[in-house]
């Protein structure tokens, strides 16, 4: 099968190594991969920060761009929300591009949750807002990960909560956003997993710099990695990169530590 991938802004500017894990899975898989040189943005930050002209411009020209592919693929469940959901209401013309997700293209379109993967670590599994509430995953990355050998998964308490990045809403909302990170933080301690993977990196980057500022040990890891890992614990290329300013990170600290006291 032919299958087009979105890398996303995000991941091309701070994550490339979850792209190319996903690239490898697919390939592995069988599947011919292609990649448009000319992406660039979604457009999801600028509608979700009311700059709506721009995202109505980056939502037409990612149309453009992808306009002879069938089926897109990208790793970012924020990015796929954004693209099948938000797309419709700026231009009705943008409705119906067959963007998904990772876990959810491999399960629902392709029909696999064995996908050859070995991960010999204990992770639970963090569902993103987005990831659950726009496009409704459910237990997709679960049934992928339960398949993974060597991987010992561990289920997280209070597992719908949000993890407090929200985009700029970490940003704008620093106090709440760290007293959220701090409870997910909190939780992820409790499995006694050493690592917790998710769907989408902006929010594993939140969580992923609350715990190396924290140097709990435990890593953040895109779950495209732990699906294309084929033998023992695969690397991220920015660990501990983004999510908490330091400004801030004291403040976290404190928070965290109230919140596994109690």
């Amino acid at each position: 099968m032919r299958i087009a991938v979105f890398i996303t802004c995000w991941g091309d500017a701070l994550f490339p190594g979850t792209g190319k894990a996903m690239v490898r899975l697919l390939e592995r898989l069988g599947h011919e991969v292609t990649f448009e040189p000319a992406q660039t943005c979604c457009g999801q930050m600028h509608w979700t920060t009311g700059y709506r002209p721009e995202a109505i411009s980056l939502a037409r020209r990612f149309a453009e761009v992808f306009r002879d592919h069938e089926l897109i693929v990208t790793p970012s469940a924020s990015c796929a929300a954004t693209v099948r959901t938000a797309y419709p209401r700026m231009d009705p013309a943008l409705a119906g591009l067959r963007v998904y997700e990772l876990t959810e293209l491999l399960v629902d379109i392709l029909g696999v949750t064995d996908v050859g993967a070995s991960y010999p670590h204990r992770v639970t599994y963090h569902p993103t807002c987005h990831s659950v509430r726009a496009l409704g995953l459910g237990d997709r990355p679960l049934r992928l990960l339960r398949a993974v050998r060597g991987l010992e998964l561990a289920g997280l308490p209070a597992a719908d909560e949000c993890c407090g990045f929200g985009g700029a809403f970490a940003i704008k909302n620093a106090d709440t956003s760290v007293a959220m990170v701090a409870d997910k933080i909190a939780h992820i301690h409790e499995t006694g997993a050493d690592i917790v993977c998710a769907t989408d990196d902006s929010c594993l980057a939140h969580i992923g710099g609350a715990l190396s500022r924290l140097r709990s040990g435990v890593r953040a890891v895109h779950i495209a990695e732990i699906l294309a890992s084929e033998e023992g614990a695969g690397e991220r290329a920015a660990a501990g990169t983004g999510g908490v300013p330091g400004r801030i990170a004291e403040r976290m600290t404190r928070r965290v530590r109230r919140s596994e006291a109690r």
